[in-house]
């Protein structure tokens, strides 16, 4: 049984003590692929080195919302520079947060709207954060398919991931209309979280990543503890009892969604 995990934070400081461990574990609990996004210029680096370090390791480069303060036009320079190596399957994690509101909604859209033009440039998907925020991305999205579509972009059908999807079926499936995978992260182990068993069971499974989000989001039983990719094995089993399927459909599936949408090899 072969696992991806789209989404995982190794290159921050929760991992600089036993890293070499938590791959292992990964390994052994069948995980052939992890994407680890930057969610700075620092971090975008690291994930690339990362990269670079480990087989089974692809990076995305760019900047989240949540540190657009930091955020200077000359960034981007270094940003596509990062983009052009081959170990960089998206960029991302980028976005729009409308619940810690740590940088100003304007600026947001700003630096948003810069890295979905880098995206174009570069013809990779981007990895994107949504919090309290889907009402004012989606048109953003919305738009940018258009134009990705206009200009007949190899990303067209495969533009992105809403990564730890946050939203209901209907959106869900408004995004896979215009090419957007959806992603299911940790929080759909939880007993008490049915939102999230409905879209699990509900939306297409040729359109669902699983990801780990770690270190954060740690799924049932290990809520309350670090996160680590090894885990994302515990969100296949979530979907396969939801959907009265077998983990090894659940797993294989959503494995080549990630390549599909990633352009990387099994």
């Amino acid at each position: 049984m072969f696992l991806t995990d789209s989404h995982c934070h190794l290159n921050l400081n929760q991992f600089n003590n036993d890293l070499e461990a938590v791959l292992d574990r990964a390994r052994k609990a069948g995980i052939v692929r992890i994407l680890v996004p930057g969610i700075d210029l620092e971090t975008s680096r690291k994930a690339v080195d990362l990269a670079e370090r480990y087989p089974e390791v692809y990076a995305a480069v760019g900047m989240h919302p949540n540190i657009g303060s930091d955020w200077q036009p000359e960034d981007m320079k270094e940003l596509e520079d990062l983009a052009s190596h081959p170990k960089v399957a998206a960029i991302g994690e980028i976005g729009l947060d409308n619940h810690w509101k740590d940088t100003d909604p304007g600026l947001q859209k700003e630096i948003l709207l810069t890295q979905l033009e880098l995206a174009a440039r570069v013809k990779k998907p981007v990895v994107l954060h949504s919090r309290d925020a889907l009402d004012d991305l989606l048109p953003l999205l919305l738009r940018w398919s258009e134009d990705l579509r206009k200009a007949d972009s190899p990303l067209i059908g495969k533009a992105g991931v809403l990564h730890s999807y946050e939203g209901d079926l209907t959106i869900a499936d408004q995004a896979c209309r215009i090419g957007f995978f959806i992603s299911i992260a940790g929080p759909v182990t939880f007993q008490n979280a049915t939102d999230k068993h409905f879209l699990a069971r509900e939306h297409p499974l040729e359109n669902i990543l699983i990801e780990t989000d770690a270190p954060y989001l740690t799924p049932h039983p290990h809520r309350g503890t670090r996160n680590e990719p090894a885990y994302v094995s515990l969100v296949a089993q979530a979907i396969s009892s939801i959907r009265r399927l077998e983990i090894e459909l659940i797993a294989d599936v959503t494995t080549r969604n990630a390549s599909n949408l990633f352009n990387w090899s099994d």
